[in-house]
């Protein structure tokens, strides 16, 4: 018996020395608004992080059942459909942080994004319908009348109100941060301090991973042809979100001409600026989700002038010349890996 106490401590000794330290990484993943959606979190290797998943489904479900434009009965669908200037419209707590949050990026960007896009959207063809013929000026600014956050009545005691019975909302641009955000806490709140959550591509991570380092996110290279898992550029991260637009993946293409998904609410038309992606690192997700669409609108120097006065706010802007070469723009902070 002596003996075997000395084996079992000098194989414990050695696993010490090796570094190895009992944890293992769970991954849990699935598909959710249209894409794709993976969990990982750092546990110890007896443990499996059994019924995580189920938890994830279920936040995800009343997220999606809150903000997606493609569920019928869903509680954005409902507000759209509305059309009295008089009804309060009660929200969910979902809902409401959302909406406050979409306020936030609007007033901060001086209108550049704008949650009440949503007409504009579906008439480029981004949202229901297909794009069959460029829209004239004239039609874009009769569009134009129904949009503005300014025309949205947002009550602390928790509900909206309309002033123009055609406002309609659109939190494609931040609805994917949110759920990172609030798969964050759910993790969390399970016990869980070191993990990463991934959203279509945004992410949030907490600690670090099973070798004790840094979480580390790719951001993709920005070209139509570019592979998902072609990275461009490489972010350490931690206790941070991390969240990347782009016009390289969403966009139509009408007589040879491409247009991008990202549109200019104050003009009404997809931008065509040379910026092609915006990645944004923040405490939250929906935040950095929310302003990268933003600075996709706004363009490098203001957009890191706007950057560079927020606290704990970085962001990477990459423009296209037309030589076509991609140039790099860092705020004062913002730092890739080598």
């Amino acid at each position: 018996m002596e003996k075997f106490y000395k084996l079992f401590y000098a194989l414990l000794l050695v696993l010490i020395i090796s570094g190895c330290d009992f944890k293992k990484e769970v991954l849990i993943s699935g598909k959710t608004m249209g894409t794709t959606y993976q969990v990982k979190v750092v546990t110890p290797v007896w443990t499996d992080a059994a019924g995580l998943k189920e938890k994830i489904e279920k936040r995800l479900t009343e997220i999606n059942q809150s903000m997606s434009t493609y569920i019928a009965d869903s509680e954005i669908n409902r507000f759209n459909a509305m059309k009295s200037l008089t009804e309060k419209f009660n929200v969910s707590d979902d809902f409401k942080n959302v909406v406050q949050v979409a306020e936030q990026i609007y007033k901060l960007s001086g209108g550049a994004w704008d949650g009440t896009i949503k007409p504009l959207v579906d008439r480029w063809g981004f949202g229901s319908g297909k794009l069959k013929k460029i829209p004239s000026e004239r039609e874009i600014k009769t569009l134009l009348t129904g949009v503005g956050c300014e025309h949205l009545i947002i009550s602390n005691a928790g509900y909206l109100k309309k002033k123009i019975p055609n406002l309609s909302l659109d939190f494609g641009s931040i609805a994917k941060g949110y759920g990172v955000d609030q798969l964050a806490v759910l993790v969390k709140e399970s016990g869980y301090e070191n993990y990463l959550v991934e959203i279509g591509g945004e992410v949030y991570t907490s600690g670090r991973n099973k070798s004790g380092r840094f979480w580390k996110v790719g951001i993709n290279h920005p070209a139509k042809d570019a592979l998902p898992s072609e990275v461009y550029q490489v972010v350490s991260l931690k206790n941070q979100a991390l969240a990347t637009s782009g016009d390289y993946r969403n966009y139509i293409e009408i007589e040879g001409k491409f247009y991008s998904h990202i549109i200019d609410p104050r003009t009404g038309f997809p931008v065509n600026n040379g910026v092609v992606s915006v990645s944004i690192r923040a405490d939250s997700c929906m935040f950095a989700d929310g302003l990268a669409t933003a600075l996709m609108v706004i363009g490098v120097d203001r957009g890191l002038e706007l950057v560079n006065r927020l606290d704990r706010v970085e962001a990477m802007i990459i423009l296209r010349r037309k030589s076509g070469q991609l140039v790099d723009y860092y705020s004062k902070g913002f730092m890739v890996d080598k």
